[in-house]
C-alpha cells in the first residue's frame, strides 16, 4: 500500500474526513458549525458573574504560574480583578518528560502562593466556580474536562486543546451536549499588535508570514506540540478560509505554505534551531508590517477572565477546528513528500 493511500485512510478512520479525488478533501467549516453555540442564550452556568473563584487542572506547564501570580496579584489589574485561584489539581500529563520534569517546581510555586492543592477533579469542583483546564497534554484534555462540563463550570482548555483534530471534535461536541461554551487559543492570539492588523489597522490582511518555536513531542503530531503558536498567530490575521497546504519538512526547520479560498497565501514557519522566537510579518492593503516578539500571557488572560464573566467564547470553534484540520493536512503533505493537501469539507456534524 503506498503511504499515500495509507494517510488518507488514516484520516478516514478518524470518523471526520472524507476523501474524494486524489487528495485529501476537507469541508472547511460551512454554516453547520456556525450555531455550535447559542450565545443568545444562558450557557450552562448560567448569568454573567462578577467574580469567581478559579480552580486549575495539570500543573505541568509554566502558563499555570504565570496565570495564578496575575489573578492573585495583590495590585491585580481592574480587567482580572474578581477572579482568584484558590485551589488545583496537580495531575497533567503521565508521560511527556517535559511536563513531568517542571512539574515538582510547578507544585511548589502554586503552594508558595498559598493556593490550595487537591486530590482529584470532583475534589476541586467542589471549591471552584470557573476551571482553567492547563494540563501539558492534548491527550488528556476530553477526559479531563468532562466532569467540568458536567459540574456546568466555565472552563479554558489550554494549547494544544488536543493532538488530534478528531479530539478536538470530541472536546466541541461534549461543550455542546453540557451547553457550556469552551475555547483555547495560544497567547500569541490576542498579542495586541497581532489583534490591530487583523482588526483593519492597515486595512486588509492580503496574506502574512508567521514563525515560532516547532519543538518536537513525540505523543503529538509536529505541529500541534509547539509550531502551534505560530500557526495561531496566521490565522488570526488571515482567518479561517485556507483551502489547501503544502508543506516542505527538513532537519531543522517547517515550513507550511497555505492558500486561502480568496487566494490570499499565509506561510508558518516552525524553527528549530538558532534564536527562538515569535513574531511574523502581515501584509495589508495599506502597508507592510513586522509583528513584534511576544509580550506575555496577560491579553490571553484578560480574554479568559472576559469568557469566565460572560460565557461568551472569543474564538470560535470553527476557527480552532480548522486550525487543527490545517495542521493535520500539513502531515499528510509531509508524509506524502510535499505535495499540497486540500482542505475541503470535513464532515462535521455537531
Amino acid at each position: 500500500m503506498s503511504s499515500h493511500l495509507y494517510n488518507r485512510r488514516k484520516f478516514i478512520q478518524t470518523g471526520a474526513l472524507a476523501t474524494m479525488g486524489a487528495g485529501l478533501s476537507m469541508n472547511v467549516f460551512g454554516k453547520q458549525l456556525t450555531s455550535l453555540y447559542d450565545t443568545s442564550a444562558a450557557p450552562g452556568t448560567s448569568g454573567y458573574l462578577e467574580s469567581g473563584r478559579v480552580g486549575i487542572i495539570g500543573l505541568d506547564t509554566s502558563h499555570v504560574v504565570a496565570f495564578a501570580k496575575s489573578l492573585n496579584a495583590p495590585n491585580v489589574r481592574p480587567e482580572l480583578a474578581g477572579f482568584k485561584v484558590v485551589a488545583a489539581f496537580p495531575e497533567g500529563t503521565k508521560d511527556i518528560a517535559y511536563g513531568l520534569s517542571r512539574k515538582p517546581q510547578f507544585i511548589a510555586e502554586i503552594k508558595g502562593m498559598g493556593i490550595e492543592l487537591v486530590d482529584s477533579i470532583d475534589d476541586l469542583l467542589k471549591k471552584v466556580d470557573v476551571v482553567l483546564l492547563e494540563s501539558n497534554d492534548g491527550r488528556v484534555h476530553l477526559k479531563q474536562l468532562i466532569p467540568v462540563l458536567k459540574a456546568g463550570k466555565r472552563v479554558f482548555v489550554d494549547k494544544p486543546i488536543s493532538n488530534s483534530l478528531e479530539g478536538g471534535i470530541e472536546i466541541f461536541k461534549a461543550a455542546k451536549k453540557y451547553n457550556i461554551p469552551v475555547f483555547s487559543s495560544s497567547s500569541l492570539r490576542f498579542a495586541p499588535q497581532v489583534q490591530a492588523l487583523a482588526n483593519g489597522k492597515l486595512g486588509k490582511v492580503l496574506g502574512a508570514d508567521t514563525y515560532s518555536p516547532a519543538h518536537l513531542e513525540k505523543t503529538h503530531p509536529d505541529l500541534f506540540w509547539y509550531g502551534i503558536h505560530g500557526v495561531e498567530i496566521l490565522y488570526t490575521l488571515m482567518g479561517a478560509g485556507c483551502k489547501s497546504v503544502t508543506r516542505t519538512s527538513v532537519a531543522d526547520t517547517e515550513v507550511v505554505v497555505g492558500t486561502w479560498a480568496d487566494n490570499r497565501v499565509g506561510v508558518f514557519r516552525g524553527l528549530r534551531s538558532g534564536k527562538p522566537n515569535y513574531g511574523g510579518t502581515a501584509f495589508c492593503e495599506n502597508g507592510i508590517e513586522s509583528i513584534a516578539p511576544y509580550a506575555g500571557y496577560e491579553d490571553l488572560l484578560i480574554e479568559i477572565v472576559k469568557y469566565f464573566r460572560t460565557g461568551e467564547v472569543p474564538v470560535k470553534p470553527e476557527v480552532t477546528l480548522e486550525m487543527l484540520a490545517f495542521m493535520e493536512a500539513a502531515d499528510v503533505s509531509k508524509k506524502n513528500g510535499g505535495v499540497p493537501t486540500d482542505l475541503q469539507m470535513i464532515n462535521v456534524k455537531l
